[in-house]
């Protein structure tokens, strides 16, 4: 194992093993699951417009010392093979990429910008934060995460890269008040590269302000940056406006729009999904 995994692989093992003792304890918290619809759509630095359908299925656990969640996502994209989902631009010198054809049928070399359409399941995720700090009085919070994205998208429609990701993350929040609250955090992902596409490791860091409307509804700005995950890649830098609205004790909705100002990002996306909680 390279020792770049062994941070993260180590931080989601810690979170995962002390899932069951935090569970037996008063955590006042609660299974859930979620269901959603992204779109996304960006030219990432090349003539041709790539757009991504993400509907992803999670469930999870919430709770005031630990949560956790499994992302299942069925994505469709349209655009160049050389455009991966989560990455932007790559050198993928796979022949059966998006719009290549078989084995490279059809006199296209991989090295040749051309575009198709796929569809499939994407990466499954695999998430445990633990809340390591919650001080309510001083109305700050810290958390630790550890999450794996599991290679499960095709390589050869050009869905993913085939590889596994690791990832772990440190997030704070504090309160400003009685409505607003102040958040942002880092985060080091080991991008799994592949015979035909390979990528970096990489930092990434967010930033944002919430406003708590009361009754369970809630609005911000999300703002986010990334290294580029490749050589032949861009840099990630989005913004996203999100808007939360409690429907009742168990259900909510979520809805949010984004505007990327990097070609490592779309050029705009939105989307919502709504929870269940039990």
């Amino acid at each position: 194992m390279k020792y770049g995994k062994a941070i993260p692989l180590a931080l989601i093992a810690g979170l995962l093993a002390g899932a069951a003792p935090l569970a037996s304890a008063a955590d006042e918290g609660s299974p859930y699951v979620s269901i959603g619809a992204d779109y996304s759509s960006g030219k990432y630095g090349l003539d041709t417009r790539t757009d991504i359908w993400d509907v992803p299925l999670s469930v999870g656990y919430k709770g005031s010392a630990w949560s956790a969640s499994l992302t299942v996502p069925y994505l469709h994209v349209s655009g160049p093979a050389n455009v991966i989902p989560g990455i932007g631009v790559v050198s993928n010198s796979n022949p059966q990429g998006r719009g290549r054809g078989r084995g490279g049928s059809g006199g296209v070399t991989p090295s040749t910008t051309v575009s198709g359409s796929a569809s499939g399941i994407g990466d499954v995720v695999a998430q445990a934060t633990y809340h390591a700090i919650e001080n309510q009085d001083a109305g700050f919070g810290l958390d630790l995460t550890g999450r794996i994205k599991f290679g499960t998208a095709s390589a050869d429609k050009g869905l993913g890269t085939g590889k596994s990701d690791y990832t772990g993350a440190v997030d704070i929040y504090k309160t400003l008040g009685a409505a607003w609250t102040a958040f942002g955090g880092v985060a080091y992902t080991d991008f799994g590269s592949s015979s035909y596409i390979r990528l970096n490791n990489v930092w990434s860091a967010n930033a944002g302000i919430d406003h708590a409307f009361g009754q369970g509804d809630s609005a911000g700005l999300y703002l986010f940056y990334q290294e580029r995950a490749a050589d032949t890649a861009y840099a990630r830098r989005e913004a996203s406006l999100y808007f939360n609205h409690k429907v009742s004790e168990h259900w909510g909705l979520r809805g949010y729009v984004l505007g990327g100002f990097a070609d490592g990002s779309p050029d705009y996306g939105a989307g919502m999904s709504a929870r269940f909680s039990f």
